[in-house]
């Protein structure tokens, strides 16, 4: 399981990183919200801790852009000094899953990432095959043929997409919106084919699942019977 904590406090970030670590957990850290969006362009999370105050801007507002823009329904576990129940309201409210009042208990936060952890998993559906395709979500594996394939983070997250609405027809635009954060790039289709065209190499002979819908958009169907 992969863990991003986002705080600029680095004596807690270097306690939490070990404290998650000796939990065998993958741990990966941010300092800044700057910092934040360039870590989450390259590698998606199974869960996130999050500071309410950052330097460079507001944790809360923060998780409402990644909810309301992004999609992103990584489960967040928001730390905080705020105490009052209208502030774990607010937290709530912005898309948090979770609020810890600091400071907390490292058995108590150890037990919270779990719950939130099972909750997602529970939610997920880990392991999808068609065909001679094999995809763990989970642990992000992909297996064609019985050999591993490496894809980089935007096509995962569009062999996700796809796999998740099995032969549901989905458009360019749908895509476009799932893969991408600036919405600039609504406007060319372009980046979807090409997305799908280096999709579809990588995959090599499992690539007939992805359909193209003359006129619509992809879909992925199953070619075997």
């Amino acid at each position: 399981m992969h863990i991003l904590i986002i705080d600029d406090n680095q004596e807690l970030v270097f306690g939490l990183k070990k404290l998650l670590t000796e939990a065998h957990f993958d741990v990966y850290t941010a300092y800044n919200l700057e910092e934040a969006n360039t870590i989450l362009e390259k590698q998606t999370y199974d869960l996130m801790i999050l500071d309410w105050m950052l330097p460079d801007g507001s944790g809360v507002e923060f998780l409402k852009e990644q909810r309301q823009c992004y999609s992103d329904t990584t489960p967040v576990l928001l730390l905080s000094s705020k105490g009052e129940a209208m502030e774990k309201v607010e937290a709530l409210d912005a898309g948090a899953d979770d609020y810890m009042e600091k400071p907390f208990s490292n058995i108590e936060l150890l037990a919270r990432v779990r719950v939130l952890l099972r909750r997602e998993s529970r939610q997920k559906q880990s392991q999808i095959i068609i065909d001679n395709l094999s995809v763990n979500l989970s642990i992000r594996e992909i297996v064609v043929d019985n050999q591993i394939v490496k894809l980089s983070k935007k096509e995962f997250e569009l062999l996700e997409f796809l796999l998740l609405n099995n032969n549901v027809i989905l458009t360019r635009y749908q895509i476009n919106e799932y893969l991408n954060r600036d919405f600039n790039s609504f406007r060319s289709s372009n980046l979807v084919d090409a997305h799908i065209k280096n999709l579809r190499k990588k995959l090599g002979s499992a690539s007939g699942i992805i359909q193209t819908v003359r006129g619509v958009g992809f879909r992925i169907k199953a070619t075997k019977n």
